[in-house]
Parts: C-alpha cells; structure tokens; sequence
C-alpha cells in the first residue's frame, strides 16, 4: 500500500486526511480496498455515492435491473437520462463523474447459486443492498466461505436497519 497521494487526492481527500482515525495511512488504504455492492437502487444508491465520494479504490456493482422514473426520487444517483438503462451502468457514469479515483466493475446480473462465490471473492467486504431473500441468503453463505464481512441494510417504510457480519 501506498503512502503517496498526489496534489489533487490530498486536496479531496483533506478531511480524511487530517483525522486522527483516518489519516494518510487510512486513506491509502481506502484507495487500495475493494468492495462488492449488490444491488444499486434504493439501498444501493447512498452506499455507491458514499463509498465513491470516500476514495474506495475498487466498487464492484452486481443487479440486473433497469432504472425507472418512479425510482428516481429515493435513488440519488439516477437522473432521468438513466430512465430505461441498466441500474449498473447508470451508477458506473455517476461514479466516473464523482471521482475518477474510483474503479468500477460493473456485473449487470442478479446474484444467483452458481454467481455468488465468484462476485465475492477478492472483495475486502460486500455490501448486501438487495431487495430479495434468496440473495441476502447466498451472500451470506458466500461470504461465510470466503471469510469476507458482509455488511447488510434493509428497509421497510420508515424504518430500517444495518448489520455487519465479520467471519
């Protein structure tokens, strides 16, 4: 990992930088991570945005749905030119436009038995965003095996929760 940040990530990154917590150690390290977010809407979106914004070196962003207008006003990183594209690509472009630190691999497919070991692993963690059962199923198991922490949110209405799972 390196130390070395360049003029213009210690001018984005400044905030992080002179945190205690975080610093130019704690940066790097975010520049050389690599998280695997399932699901870009609702959930999804906020996290894209945040760990974009933050420096993730490497997002890796799996759902096969379409962005629709009626998703537009709790999915902030979708705009109305995005109506009828792909969820990942239209968060791909958001995410070229925030910070081009930022690496995005994008797998426009739902996380099934057969895909779910093979999008976790070499992921330092895997954000759970989906909206179904059987992939927050999966993913756990995955990420049982591969001995990845699995960070999961869900809502319901007003309410909502977070739970991280560290094997």
């Amino acid at each position: 990992m390196s130390l070395s940040l360049d003029p213009t990530q210690l001018d984005r990154y400044s905030r992080h930088v002179i945190m205690d917590e975080v610093g130019p150690e704690g940066q790097a390290a975010l520049l050389d991570s690599r998280v695997l977010i399932v699901g870009c809407g609702g959930l999804g979106a906020p996290v894209i945005q945040y760990l974009a914004a933050a420096g993730v070196g490497r997002l890796t962003l799996a759902d096969d749905d379409a962005v629709e207008r009626s998703n537009l006003q709790r999915q902030v990183i979708h705009a109305d030119a995005d109506v009828g594209h792909p969820k990942v690509e239209s968060a791909r472009d958001y995410v070229e436009r925030l910070n081009p630190d930022v690496e995005v691999v994008t797998h426009e497919t739902r996380v099934g038995r057969e895909s779910a070991a093979d999008l976790v692993a070499g992921h330092d963690v895997v954000v759970d965003a989906s909206d179904n059962f059987p992939t927050r199923y999966l993913l756990n198991d995955a990420c049982r095996l591969a001995s990845t922490p699995l960070v999961h949110g869900a809502i319901y209405k007003f309410e909502g929760q977070a739970t991280t799972l560290v094997p």
